[in-house]
């Protein structure tokens, strides 16, 4: 399954799903599953799930980093690009669109199309949740796995819970899943040199350490504007809106974006769809201090992005090492548990808890689910149904 497409064939795969999939990182992952693993079959569901256990260990975008490893096991490093690119570049050429736009977004249809594209992820991650339990906790000491981790994350804080839960399936994995360690046939094989691996460690660490220090030392804007994106995408785990209060503080704080601005760009970004830390091209382009515009907004989006992609190069080396041996193998499947719980979680709060808020609602977002999973109804066409229900019903 490795290397075995082309970077064009990636490239309109995630073309597709960065103009279509609503809903953040978590309903990512189900549009990530249902065209790879279920439509494609470029990697199995086993494999599927190592790769978003690993990347929900890691700082930076996390379904950018599972897309930019699909990109990889399917076409080497050309397709990673592919596939970044892909996803990116939608979302991003829109929030950059809404920098330079002096109008935002008002009235009951505005509000109407982004609650209707919350319901679609509703239906998309119940799906995800179906699918992967079925597969990934058949027998009743994972299913406990899976229960565990799904208390760590509803109650733990946002930002260390999604951490914790996937730390402790793999030790309760190594204690209890022994049994079940035969390694998976499909598991991704990404061809990275043991060399690359370290040179993108030390680059992670040294950008991270070097770029405050020659901010202070050459006082040159371009360089404070890379910090303080590169900063907020290797600081934040869990992706998605954890990089909120970090970019707040890295934009506001100095006085570089106005709390309204930023809110502005916030709020636009819920109605995009691909990864929100595209949010940092719209936040780059409306800087008023050069570098801004499209070049801000380059920069931004290539530094807050960076820090993650060089992590999961770094450690997939490794990690490819590390799962011959029972034990890693064994933590590897509870963490595959673990995912399932994270998502049933993240299944009520936060997208059912912001997103139904009635019978109509709920019934919308039953239909999805059914027709997703029954009918294997295409997902842009649940994201066009959805749309329109919350618009109607706003507007009625």
């Amino acid at each position: 399954m490795s290397g075995t497409g082309s970077a064009g064939e990636v490239f309109a795969a995630f073309l597709k799903l960065g103009l279509t999939s609503f809903g953040g990182p978590i309903a990512h992952i189900g549009y990530f599953r249902d065209a790879f693993v279920v439509r494609r079959r470029w990697l199995d569901e086993t494999a599927f799930a190592e790769l978003v256990s690993l990347c929900s260990f890691l700082p930076g975008p996390s379904s950018s980093q599972v897309g930019f490893a699909i990109g990889w096991t399917r076409a080497g490093p050309l397709g990673a690009l592919a596939a970044w690119t892909a996803f990116t570049l939608p979302s991003a050429a829109l929030m950059t669109i809404f920098a330079f736009s002096a109008m935002v977004l008002r009235g009951a249809w505005a509000g109407g199309l982004v609650h209707g594209l919350k319901l679609v992820a509703v239906a998309v991650v119940a799906q995800a949740v179906f699918g992967m339990a079925r597969t990934l906790t058949p027998d009743a000491r994972r299913a406990v796995i899976a229960l565990l981790a799904a208390g760590i994350a509803a109650f733990a804080s946002a930002f260390a819970g999604q951490i914790v839960a996937i730390a402790a399936g793999a030790v309760f994995g190594v204690l209890l899943c022994r049994e079940q360690t035969d390694a998976p046939a499909g598991a991704p094989t990404l061809h990275i040199p043991r060399r690359l691996g370290l040179i993108a460690g030390t680059l992670f660490v040294a950008v991270l350490a070097g770029a405050p220090l020659l901010t202070i030392a050459t006082g040159d804007p371009a360089l404070a504007h890379f910090d303080a994106f590169y900063r907020s995408g290797a600081l934040v785990f869990g992706g998605g809106h954890v990089v909120l209060p970090l970019l707040q503080q890295a934009v506001v704080a100095p006085g570089w974006i106005s709390q309204d601005s930023f809110l502005a760009g916030y709020g636009a970004a819920q109605a995009m769809p691909g990864p929100l830390f595209t949010f940092a091209a719209y936040l780059g382009a409306a800087l008023p201090q050069p570098p801004n515009g499209m070049a801000g907004a380059a920069l931004a989006l290539a530094a807050i992005f960076l820090p993650g992609l060089l992590a999961l190069i770094a450690v997939l080396p490794f990690w490819n090492q590390l799962r011959r041996y029972v034990a890693a193998r064994a933590a590897i499947t509870g963490a595959n548990a673990a995912v399932v719980g994270i998502l049933a979680a993240a299944l009520y709060d936060p997208i059912w808890t912001s997103a139904v808020h009635g019978k109509a609602d709920a019934f919308a977002a039953a239909t999805g689910f059914v027709l997703l999973t029954a009918l294997r109804t295409p997902p842009i066409v649940i994201v066009v149904l959805g749309a329109a229900f919350g618009v109607v019903h706003a507007l009625v």
